[in-house]
Formats: C-alpha cells, structure tokens, sequence
C-alpha cells in the first residue's frame, strides 16, 4: 500500500513511476461520459469527447473548459497523425475523420465493401502514417451514444487504412467488443482492450496483445497480455518504458512489459480513457465518467506528436 491516497502499490516499480506527493485533480464535471482525450502541445491544451452531448471539448491550463466542437456526430476515441492533425472516431456517422489546419473535415473511413462500418471507436497513427481503429458496436446498440442501428460488417474489427491508397484491411477480429489500442514503444507490439464484458459479463476482461509483422501490415500471435480485476479496460496508453496503463473500474491501472500489475492510480469514479500530456509528457489525464482529472508521474508517454 501507500501512504498517497490515491495510490495502490502492487509491486516496489510502481513508486518509481508516480510522484508520492501528486494529487488527483479534477479538471471538470460536467460531462454525461467523458472520453478520448489527446494533448496539443503545440497550442497548450487538451481536446476530449462528451459522447452522449455530442461535444469535443478543449481544457487549457489556467483557462478552463470551452467546447471545441459541437455536434460532434457523437465523437468518441481521437488521435493525432504524424502532421499533427486531429484524427477522430465518430460513433453517429460511423467514420473516422481527420481535421485539416484549415478546420475542414476529410472522412478517412466510413465503409468496407460497400457496408458501413459499426462505429468506430480508438485510433492511433504510426510511424509509417498508417491509421488504425478499433470498431465495436457500442454506438449502435442505442440512441445513447449514436443511433441504435445494425451491424453490416460480418465481425467486430480492428481496421489498418494504408496511408497511400486509403484502402481498410482488417488486422483483428478476435475480440468480442475491440476497444482502446496502443503500440508499444517500438511498435512491434499492438495492445487492444476487449471490453466485450460491459454487456457479456462472462466475458474476459482482458488486453490482448499482437506481434506487429516487420512491415506494419500484419499481426500474430494474439495472447492474453493482462486481465483488469475491477470493472472492464476501455482506454489505454503506454509509457516510454513500455509499461502500460489502462482504464478500469476503481481507477487507472498499470502493467510492466510483461503484463505485472505495478500498481493502481485511485479515481473516483469509473474511468473511460486517458493519455499522457503536459509540456513535458509527464501528466497523466483521466476521463472517467462526468469528469476530466489528472496528476503528475515520473514517467512520460510514448504517442507521438
């Protein structure tokens, strides 16, 4: 244990990776669910998703929350590309778009073989430009977080967009709900967190984990990487160290390399995502539930820009 509050030790590296006197702090409450947060440190702040008020929000240090975007077609995971681009999920039109520096929108992906996709949800960028998402069915399965609608893809995927051609191939179809992705530091691992338990609950709540080929075009060897004790992984991100944070029910937890739970960040409520940001990489920022939280680390994240 920890005399921090809102630590949980599980294993003496995790002291190494947390500041023992950081706070929790929270940013802002007033969310229905809070989602997909991504730093601009070149403009000094943070965008994240209200999915079910259909807004992309903005928090800047010492400014507080504005709204960045309204009707966001229900907005949910976001990335950014190599440019630097805003790269979004949009579970109500079912796509994945990218926002140029002039503010206009290109739709990267919104079908396959002539059928929509269900609705996306993560999405991380490569070294090589390529755009890969998860895409489960949460934004169709009510008029909650999108539009109650049915599946037309034959199974529950994890898509690559060739950066060249803009043609999808499906990487994975393994996983009951496919959800937050994260390359590992050398990008020779891909972690996907199956939350296929929010509405099978005998269903493992597990990482999986995938060998990346030495091209960047295909995966193998899926296995379990880590399994979350409380509530299910959503969001996740990786340090520069390689180890591994993931949402969860009682908070943020974090995993070594070879999948160890190190140790816990304790939160309040249910946490849906997080990423790594600050000028120096080094605050972790929390969307869990209605709120936006942080707090401080000794470790940086490892997504680039």
């Amino acid at each position: 244990m920890s005399d921090n509050p809102f630590y949980e030790i599980h294993d003496p590296r995790f002291r190494d990776l947390v500041v023992s006197s950081a706070a929790l702090e929270e940013l802002y409450s007033d969310c229905r669910w809070a989602e997909g947060p991504v730093w601009f440190d070149d403009a000094g702040h943070l965008l994240f998703s209200d999915i079910p008020n259909q807004r992309i929000l903005r928090w800047v240090e010492g400014g507080g929350v504005s709204v960045f975007r309204s009707a966001s077609n229900f907005a949910n995971g976001h990335t950014r590309d190599r440019q630097g681009r805003l790269v979004s999920c949009e579970h109500g039109l079912r796509r994945v778009t990218r926002t140029e520096v002039d503010g206009t929108i290109t739709v990267l992906a919104d079908r396959h073989d002539g059928k929509r996709l269900n609705s996306p949800n993560d999405v991380i960028v490569r070294s090589d430009g390529s755009v890969w998402f998860s895409d489960p069915s949460y934004g169709i399965l009510s008029d909650y977080e999108g539009y109650k609608a049915d599946e037309e893809q034959e199974s529950r995927n994890i898509w690559r967009l060739d950066p060249a051609t803009g043609s999808l191939s499906i990487m994975a179809h393994d996983c009951l709900q496919p959800n937050g992705l994260a390359f590992s530091p050398d990008e020779r691992r891909l972690y996907v967190a199956d939350s296929g338990a929010s509405h099978a609950p005998e269903a493992p709540r597990q990482i999986l984990v995938y060998e990346v080929t030495e091209d960047g075009q295909s995966l193998s060897g899926a296995r379990t990487f880590a399994t979350i004790d409380k509530g299910i992984p959503d969001g996740i991100r990786v340090d520069i160290a390689g180890n591994l944070w993931s949402s969860a029910a009682d908070g943020v937890h974090c995993f070594s390399p070879e999948g160890i739970l190190l140790g816990k960040i304790l939160v309040p409520q249910v946490v849906a995502n997080l990423t790594f940001g600050g000028p120096r990489r080094n605050r972790l920022f929390i969307t869990a539930t209605k709120s936006l939280y942080s707090i401080y680390t000794t470790t940086t994240g490892a997504q680039r820009p």
